[in-house]
């Protein structure tokens, strides 16, 4: 049987894991999409037009993940804050509840897109679960 450290042990240890791997993928995401925007828009069905489209996309998937990233790191260091956590995670649920609302007007998303969803939702119901009580 695997022991964990005494830290991830508790709830907020559990908390400030699962934070600091959002803040990874967050700033994963965000680098992928700044290296290769037009790779990465394609893999999620858009296409890329003119500076404007750019520009919306770096600010939604480079600025904002950043964003979440940098906050969860916030939430991670300061675990005797809680809010910091929570918004966080409204910051992750905010992208599946986002689709949840297309799907009534054009479906579910399909693929890779649905399973990114999936983590999305996971994670986001994973952070408000291990709130410190």
């Amino acid at each position: 049987m695997i022991k964990l450290p005494l830290a991830l042990q508790s709830r907020l240890g559990q908390r400030a894991a699962l934070l600091k791997l959002i803040a990874l993928v967050s700033s994963l995401s965000a680098w992928m999409a700044l290296i290769d925007p037009d790779r990465v828009a394609t893999s999620f069905g858009m296409l890329l037009a003119g500076v404007n489209g750019y520009s919306q996309f770096f600010a939604m998937y480079v600025g904002v993940r950043l964003a979440t990233a940098g906050l969860a790191l916030l939430a991670a260091k300061h675990g005797d804050q809680p809010v910091l956590g929570d918004i966080t995670a409204l910051f992750i649920l905010a992208q599946p509840a986002g689709r949840l609302i297309a799907a009534f007007a054009i479906g579910l998303p399909q693929g890779y897109l649905l399973v990114i969803c999936g983590l999305e939702l996971a994670g986001g119901l994973a952070l408000l679960a291990l709130r410190p009580r």
